[in-house]
């Protein structure tokens, strides 16, 4: 790696680089997140990059909560640098993190919730603490559809009742409920998932460059979808993040304690379900 970030640690460990998210005080997605991602992604297009990432926290709380509410503009003028002004939105900055060449694996500690969640559908595998992690998507409860990549990701992953289920009731999901559905690849006991991790991403990393990225290339063929579909999910969550009911929605749960450390973030989808009513 030539880069370093301000947001994310990394450290190379043959052909495995292994990251962590680490900005405090949650690990919101803000501009800085996002332009530490655009230069990681760029890095890891690169023919000498690693065979295999895998994605972390340094917060055991929180592995991607969700985007940081009060800089959606700043956020996105960032994104758009890894695809142009065109391109202005995390939905495309993730579906860049699906066609890395580089194999991804999230291990998720904590919560993943919103883009959080996205992030690690972009991402080719997912496994979980069965004691920590958390997933969820708030969006429609705090008033926009999700806009980067749950609404197609989670349709395919888990059919249509399911992911009616886990959009349209922003509820929380825990570790056992989410490998159930489809959600993430495996649940695992916190003493478990590290090793597993390591051994998993050191055994794919001893495979041929060659074969990794035309075997994950075909299976991106099928079953991404298509680029118009990811901008026009972004075009409506763009749209509605700034309408009256999500202002009124965000409002009522900055006053309980949103985006910081709190029982409200803790336990988000609780918090969701007790706002008061809107139209």
């Amino acid at each position: 790696m030539t880069a370093s970030f301000e947001t994310i640690t990394t450290r190379l460990d043959g052909n495995v680089l292994y990251t962590a998210f680490n900005a405090p005080p949650i690990n919101l997605i803000g501009p800085e997140v996002v332009r530490d991602l655009v230069e990681l992604l760029d890095e890891l297009s690169r023919p000498t990059g690693p065979r295999v990432v895998v994605f972390d926290s340094a917060d055991p709380d929180f592995f991607i909560p969700h985007v940081d509410m009060t800089k959606v503009p700043q956020y996105t003028e960032q994104a758009a640098k890894a695809g142009g002004p065109g391109d202005a939105s995390l939905g495309m900055l993730f579906r860049k993190l699906s066609q890395t060449p580089a194999v991804t694996i999230a291990k998720l500690r904590g919560r993943a919730c919103g883009a959080g969640s996205e992030f690690l559908l972009a991402c080719d595998m997912r496994f979980a603490s069965q004691e920590t992690a958390v997933l969820g998507q708030p969006e429609v409860a705090i008033g926009a559809p999700p806009g980067a990549g749950a609404l197609q990701h989670l349709t395919r992953l888990l059919g249509r009742g399911r992911a009616m289920e886990a959009i349209l009731t922003s509820a929380d999901f825990d570790a056992d409920l989410a490998e159930r559905y489809g959600w993430i690849n495996r649940a695992l006991p916190e003493a478990d998932l590290d090793d597993f991790v390591r051994q998993t991403a050191e055994r794919i990393a001893t495979f041929p460059r060659d074969a990794l990225v035309a075997a994950k290339s075909a299976i991106n063929a099928i079953s991404l979808p298509a680029v118009a579909d990811v901008r026009a999910d972004a075009a409506l969550f763009q749209e509605l993040v700034r309408s009256d009911a999500l202002k009124q929605r965000a409002a009522q749960l900055f006053e309980r304690g949103f985006q910081i450390r709190s029982p409200v973030e803790l336990f988000l989808g609780d918090a969701l379900g007790s706002l008061e009513a809107t139209d």
